[in-house]
């Protein structure tokens, strides 16, 4: 298996579905020899994988899948986002950077070193980063050339409690947080979503956490890509941090395969 296989895998669905649902940080895999870079011991590194990891969002995305009238495609990230997180910059645009956490982190959730200060990060850019944002990019040009729209729905979760790492913590937490983007996220696409989890206690929009992620080949000049970021609060479905998953999956399943299924009739074939 190479890297590119063994750290991200592209699931199909139905040839006429615009929708890919994107999974990258619900991994906890470290291969070894990425994990000698980094000095926490094992258990402090577990402790870590509890809070940074969005536990159970593969299975959130599966289910939700499996729900769907028309079966979404699926992009999920294999290996934890301590190996390489997918949905920063690589470079000195990335804001995250200021607390150690850019596309290679150097720091934990709670500011404690995570790799040494020396550490070279280009070499796991070379290997996993720029191979999946090429991967992604293809699963969003199949749907573009297969159907004319590629709508991203990214699945992420989020710790009830702020982390110290956290830039923009200070506001509200729902239990539903949908991250737009002015130009990639159409306002029905939003309403859509708000309307699909109506039902969790509240949704709200940015906050704690803002924007979506979008293959910057398409970033902000191709209108054909719509993207919308669900943010589900750990609370709602599961034991923090890093515990097992609660009844609220299945209902969260079942408002994800709705958003899916609005999303590809509204836009399949615009």
């Amino acid at each position: 298996m190479n890297d590119v296989s063994a750290s991200c895998r592209l699931m199909p669905g139905a040839s006429d579905s615009p929708v890919i649902l994107h999974v990258p940080h619900s991994s906890r895999a470290i291969p070894a020899d990425v994990r000698g870079g980094i000095v926490l011991h094992d258990r402090a590194l577990e402790r870590e994988l509890d809070h940074i990891t969005d536990s159970h969002t593969a299975r959130i995305a599966a289910e939700a899948a499996s729900r769907a009238a028309t079966e979404p495609w699926r992009f999920v990230n294999r290996l934890s986002r301590l190996v390489i997180d997918p949905e920063r910059f690589p470079d000195e645009r990335e804001e995250m950077l200021a607390v150690g956490m850019g596309a290679v982190y150097s720091r934990t959730t709670h500011g404690e070193e995570l790799r040494p200060a020396d550490y070279d990060a280009q070499p796991l850019i070379e290997r996993f980063f720029h191979p999946y944002a090429a991967a992604m990019t293809d699963a969003v040009t199949q749907r573009l050339d297969a159907v004319g729209r590629a709508v991203i729905i990214d699945v992420h979760s989020y710790p009830t409690e702020r982390l110290p790492y956290e830039l923009h913590g200070d506001g509200p937490r729902p239990p539903i947080c949908l991250g737009r983007d002015d130009f990639h996220t159409p306002a029905d696409l939003l309403a859509r979503a708000e309307k699909a989890f109506a039902g969790f206690g509240g949704t709200g929009v940015n906050s704690p956490f803002e924007g979506t992620y979008v293959p910057l080949k398409y970033y902000g000049n191709d209108p054909r890509v719509s993207a919308l970021m669900i943010e589900i609060r750990r609370d709602v479905y599961m034991s923090e941090p890093g515990g097992p998953a609660g009844p609220g999956l299945d209902a969260l399943a079942g408002a994800l395969a709705e958003l899916v299924d609005m999303a590809g009739e509204t836009y399949r074939g615009r």
